[in-house]
């Protein structure tokens, strides 16, 4: 189940690219279904399975521009989970090379269309 979302960056590169930050509760949560739509200048992200509106941004005149010409956007997220990627208290240092151990995350990159209403 998704706990946040956050949207970071908003980029226009061949189309409209959207940075998100997704935070799930568990490892094995696999419920993240995003439908993309604009409403006005307002970018908004919903949950496909539940409906719930999961993250909104306004949209500059650029920006707007890129989404209705393509009438698509690129989606490029990070899955976080609740208790492995929060803040690192206690750092344990590999003895081989003096870095401090990281947790792996997971990230997944596509082209969504867009709804306009």
């Amino acid at each position: 189940m998704v706990n946040t979302v956050e949207i970071s960056r908003l980029n226009i590169r061949d189309s409209l690219s959207v940075d998100v930050s997704v935070w799930m509760e568990h490892p094995n949560d696999m419920d993240f279904r995003p439908s993309l739509s604009v409403s006005g200048t307002t970018f908004t992200i919903t949950s496909h399975s539940s409906g719930e509106t999961l993250a909104s941004v306004e949209l500059d005149d650029a920006q707007m521009e890129a989404v209705v010409r393509d009438q698509a956007a690129e989606l490029r997220v990070k899955f976080q989970v609740q208790g492995m990627h929060g803040r690192l208290k206690d750092i344990h240092p590999i003895i081989a090379d003096g870095k401090a151990k990281k947790l792996a995350t997971a990230n997944w990159k596509t082209t969504q269309s867009v709804s306009f209403e």
